[in-house]
């Protein structure tokens, strides 16, 4: 069976097609890295008639026309990317220069255009922007995490200015401040914002006088609840009896706006404090892997203000082109970034890869967060390898709570993929119940990882606000795109498979049912049984304030086997492509399979049982076909390596256990990703003709890594971290590599350790320098060709520097591929 999606490059192995906008003016930056400079490719717009991803894939953005001048980010030459540098689309080739004005209007001293300042003219001298991590403009828009020093504010809310002046401040003057982004900023597109002072203003923005104390101007400035996000350049214009002023463009006077969910008139409103605290600032979270019997759980370091994350985040914007006029939108906002997280049609943030072979770049198992993955982004303008659905996922929660979208990452157990629109899972086997994996083209994978984020739907009917899944892991196209979402909960729940967007998809993966079919002696197939509990049997997130799991199967399904849920099957179904798939079934059920697996440990002997009960007043004689194999998460088998064949006979009423012992030697040749396995259990009830068919999926644990901290954590002073791991295995782990990284402790450290010996402990001791104070998460992970899989975490609560300072600059620097001697190894 396929993997979900084709390999979509490597760093040595340039990528085929230039993405949904081929002829956007960007280049990838002339900058050493490791990766080639692609080379010159065709314009993948021409092949499709012409019609951008916008056309395709986002009606309200269908209408472009050749004015719009600011579809994507400006050509500004090369130079390398620094702080800032995803500005509103364009590059600065440095901090302190830049050579548009507002409008090119001439100078940027007076309108006049002859550079003389007047006596009596009206002269902005500075700005203060109030724009500190303590200010009180941070604080109130609940920015100051953001390791920046440019004012960062979050739109619907107001913030206040002081405006320095070469003359007191009078009645007659009139002051005008400009807002700008894009290539082309024009007031009817939200690109140019003018807010006369003292005035209304169209659209929710406005300015006030608070204070005219001397030559110092204090303002209040209310902005739309509808703004644009992003980075916005900033100008004042005066006009007095003297002439007109116009402040030059500072890149330090910049302003970033973002979504508010704190805002009631803003979308994406969120009515619940701790859901705002957990879902927008939380920096980590759990997400959870594994099998429904037994869920891995892992610590996610989102790192949504770390000092670059912001950048990266509008830098995806840019990269794709989204017009600037639909950034204020955050359906569009999240469907691109649903598609930009991943680099299949568009060369976005990360390659997905399931082969198994990561040689050319980063197991996705390896990675402890999002940061690392989007700063390289940013830095070189290449797809990084590699990524999986906890990546993506991981990544796009980062992103979406970068720029104010409540979101939280979800799992969905027993997840189908649904590859012909069916919406059921469709398994075929030969006369002897043997699968047929020719045909096998569904797939249900062990668990998928996705998003919820939270808005209101204007472009639905009425019901369908909340939580929208958004799916940034490349399975199935979605209007030509690899992209999934932004999709209502509640259409999900109900089987509404015609709503916007991509409901079909999802319902099948979290509400579709497990179809068998058997070949007939005239080549037909007949449907012989239908799993209804297989498939979305639970779907959970972590839990608000706490690392505890949080059940939310109920917001995406009515209770399993009610009237409601078996309505929304049918429903859905009778969209798909197999509308009759229930007209016909079975119903002779007496004897019932269950699969018991043992929580087994990597390294270790296991076994697998199957209990069979005879629900019948009568006896019972059953043949039974047991076949293991090894399985990646993505329902995608390897061969049987084990199998086993039993006749039993069943008293009325009576269960009988058949156990398959399975050794380490006879597994380990065969372990694939996640060490999981796939029991597919089939039988034949000689008495009434009942087929049974059972798959069962279970994984081998791995350790944790154990952390512990020597000493106090200060800001601005340096903490050690013990590292302790036991190798399970009986062989050695070669080419061993741990990541580090926290927000606010440590930026993404990769330590280089070699090899380590069958069952040897081994401990490894790292300082860092916290820069931001409170509980932090400081989260660890280790990866080999022999095991992967193995993370720990530990939580630290940094207190503030000496003499109040609530923030520091230093530490925190991030360095790759660091050897790092271990301070000690042990035997078992």
């Amino acid at each position: 069976m396929p993997s979900p999606t084709p390999l979509s490059g490597t760093m040595d192995s340039p990528r085929s097609d230039v993405g949904r906008w081929g002829g956007n003016p960007w280049q990838p930056p002339i900058t050493p890295s490791p990766e080639p400079e692609p080379e010159p490719e065709p314009d993948r717009r021409s092949r499709r008639g012409g019609r951008s991803f916008w056309a395709r894939c986002c009606a309200c953005c269908s209408c472009r026309n050749a004015a719009d001048d600011d579809w994507g980010p400006e050509h500004r030459g090369s130079g390398s990317r620094g702080r800032g540098s995803s500005s509103g689309g364009r590059r600065p080739d440095s901090r302190g220069t830049d050579s548009r004005q507002p409008g090119s209007r001439g100078s940027a001293v007076n309108a006049a255009g002859d550079g003389t300042i007047r006596e009596g003219m009206l002269v902005v001298t500075g700005v203060d922007l109030l724009s500190s991590r303590s200010d009180q403009n941070r604080r109130e828009h609940h920015t100051d995490e953001f390791e920046y020093d440019e004012l960062i504010i979050r739109r619907g809310q107001v913030f206040h200015m002081v405006l320095l002046l070469s003359r007191p401040y009078e009645s007659s003057d009139r002051v005008t401040l400009e807002l700008l982004i894009g290539n082309n900023p024009e007031v009817g597109k939200g690109t140019h914002v003018i807010i006369p002072v003292g005035k209304g203003s169209s659209g929710g923005w406005k300015a006030q006088v608070t204070k005219s104390s001397g030559n110092n101007l204090n303002l209040r400035v209310h902005t739309s609840p509808n703004a644009i996000i992003g980075k916005f350049q900033f100008t004042v214009r005066t006009h007095s009896e003297a002439g007109e002023f116009q402040l030059p463009f500072d890149p330090r006077n910049e302003i970033y706006i973002l979504f508010n969910p704190w805002c009631p008139e803003d979308i994406v409103y969120v009515d619940h404090e701790d859901w705002r605290q957990e879902y927008v600032l939380n920096e980590s979270g759990r997400i959870y892997y594994g099998t429904e019997a037994q869920i891995g759980e892992r610590t996610w370091n989102y790192g949504q203000f770390d000092h670059g994350v912001l950048d990266a985040c509008l830098y995806i914007l840019d990269r794709r082109g989204m017009p600037y006029g639909g950034r204020g939108d955050p359906v569009s906002v999240s469907r691109v970034i649903s598609a930009m997280v991943n680099s299949l049609d568009d060369n976005g943030v990360l390659i997905g890869n399931w082969s198994g072979d990561y040689s050319r770049g980063t197991n996705p198992s390896a990675w402890v967060g999002s940061v690392e993955i989007l700063l390289s982004y940013l830095r070189t303008g290449y797809s990084v390898p590699y990524g999986q659905c906890w990546v993506f996922a991981g990544v796009t929660t980062t992103v979406l709570r970068c720029l104010g979208l409540a979101t939280r990452t979800v799992t969905n157990f027993n997840s189908a993929h649904d590859t012909d629109t069916s919406l059921t899972m469709d398994i075929y086997f030969d006369e002897n119940m043997k699968p047929l994996e020719h045909l096998n083209h569904d797939s249900v994978w062990n668990f998928h990882v996705w998003n919820d984020c939270w808005m209101k739907r204007p472009d639905l009917p009425s019901g369908f606000d909340g939580w929208q899944v958004v799916d940034a892991t490349p399975q199935e196209t979605s209007s030509g795109i690899f992209c999934c979402g932004p999709c209502s909960v509640q259409s999900i729940k109900n089987g509404l498979v015609y709503m916007k967007y991509d409901t079909p998809f999802i319902f099948a993966e979290v509400n579709s049912d497990k179809v068998y079919w058997q070949r007939q002696d005239d080549g037909s197939f007949k449907i012989v049984y239908v799993e209804e509990k297989a498939i979305g049997t639970l779907i959970i997130t972590k839990a608000i304030g706490s690392n505890m799991r949080e059940d939310i199967t109920h917001i995406y399904k009515h209770p399993e086997g009610s009237d409601a849920e078996r309505k929304a099957v049918e429903t859905a179904a009778a969209h798909g492509s197999k509308p009759n798939v229930y007209a016909s079934r079975d119903s002779a059920e007496d004897v019932s399979v269950q699969v018991e697996a043992q929580d087994a440990v990597m390294g270790q002997d296991l076994t697998v049982s199957v209990v069979l009960t005879n629900r019948s007043s009568s006896r019972r004689t059953v043949k039974l076909h047991l076949y293991l194999s090894v399985t990646f998460y993505t329902g995608v088998t390897g061969s049987v390596f084990k199998e086993s064949k039993k006749e039993v006979v069943l008293a009325p009423g009576a269960s009988e256990h058949v156990a398959m012992p399975v050794a380490y030697k006879e597994y380990r040749p065969h372990l694939v990703d996640q060490g999981a396995m796939l029991l597919n259990v089939s039988g034949h009830v000689k008495e009434n003709g009942q087929v049974l068919a059972k798959q069962h999926t279970f994984r081998l644990r791995t350790p944790d890594l154990s952390l512990t901290l020597l000493g106090a954590a200060v800001v601005g002073q340096e903490c050690e971290v013990q590292i302790v791991f036991k190798n399970p295995l009986p062989v050695t782990l070669t080419n061993v590599v741990f990541r580090l990284e926290g927000s606010g402790l440590q930026r993404p450290k990769v330590l280089n350790v070699g090899d380590i010996g069958g069952h040897e402990t081994v401990t490894l001791r790292q300082t860092f320098m916290p820069v931001r104070p409170g509980p932090r998460q400081l989260i660890a992970s280790l990866d080999s060709p022999q095991l992967s899989q193995v993370h720990g975490v530990i939580q630290v609560d940094v207190a503030p520097a000496a003499g109040g300072g609530g923030f520091s600059d230093a530490g925190g620097d991030s360095h790759s591929g660091e050897t790092i001697p271990m301070a000690s190894r042990g035997g078992a």
